[in-house]
């Protein structure tokens, strides 16, 4: 997770009081505690590092983009290199599946520094090599983008409580600027696709993805990609690049010099 950003980001805030209400952060080690999150996981990149991810579909993970490149080169990470272990708790997940798809949104462009244009778009879909069909493990719906004083949660694997989830049951919508929603949510490195969760009639929902982190006033600040517009165009792009994918197959099952080709997106 990358830490820069822009001071006309954090300009909007006019003070912290906020955070006063915010809840700790819980570290959900047992199964009873976790019951509720076992479609959020951990995502082991290539073996160098890990980001945060969770189910939207048996076979949909939603994450952030820029977990997918390599900090050093720049250059995107081969998806084959990535695996999903959904509710991973004390040395074990309650699902273990590969990636067979990245997707990261058309107008994500991956660098080092963190401004608003990026976050906004930092968004990415990896399809699983085989979906999650378990009853324990339901994949979460997404909701509107909340308003500014709204209370939502977090989710997310960290730097120091990586092998378990931690939940934060109570922070706060501090800002919306360029598609960016700005929460009290305490985050850290490992904690990049996190999801951001409102509560809509006792059901979790989320409204966004953890991208970076910053501080305002000494204090620990998340900033997450509102999902509305830029998940519904990543949604669009995945469906028609699927669509593209299954006719090439099917067009090259019928040649013997050419087999069963995939086409990466």
């Amino acid at each position: 997770m990358r830490l820069r950003i822009a001071f006309c980001l954090l300009a909007v805030f006019a003070s912290s009081s906020a955070f006063a209400q915010d809840t700790q952060v819980k570290r959900l080690v047992n199964g009873v505690d976790a019951a509720a999150w076992e479609a959020v996981g951990r995502l082991n990149i290539g073996g160098t590092g890990f980001c945060t991810g969770a189910l939207i579909a048996p076979d949909m993970v939603l994450t952030a983009a820029h977990c997918l490149f390599d900090k050093t080169s720049g250059k995107q990470i081969d998806h084959d290199a990535i695996e999903f272990l959904a509710g991973w708790r004390n040395g074990r997940a309650s699902a273990y599946r590969y990636v067979h798809r990245a997707l990261v949104h058309p107008d994500y462009r991956f660098d080092a520094d963190v401004s608003s244009g990026l976050v906004q778009n930092d968004l990415a879909l990896l399809e699983l090599n085989f979906p999650i069909r378990d009853g324990k493990i339901m994949p979460f719906n997404t909701a509107a983008r909340p308003i500014r004083g709204a209370q939502v949660g977090v989710v997310s694997y960290g730097k120091g409580r990586s092998e378990a989830p931690s939940l934060q049951e109570l922070c706060t919508v501090l800002a919306q600027q360029d598609g960016v929603l700005v929460t009290s949510c305490s985050v850290d490195f490992g904690s990049s696709g996190a999801p951001i969760f409102v509560v809509e009639k006792g059901e979790p929902r989320i409204v966004s993805v953890v991208s970076a982190k910053a501080e305002v006033d000494g204090k620990s600040v998340s900033l997450g990609t509102s999902l509305d517009a830029p998940l519904a165009r990543l949604r669009s792009e995945w469906a028609e690049t699927k669509h593209t994918l299954t006719t090439r197959i099917r067009v090259g099952q019928g040649r013997n010099d050419i087999g069963a080709k995939f086409v990466k997106p």
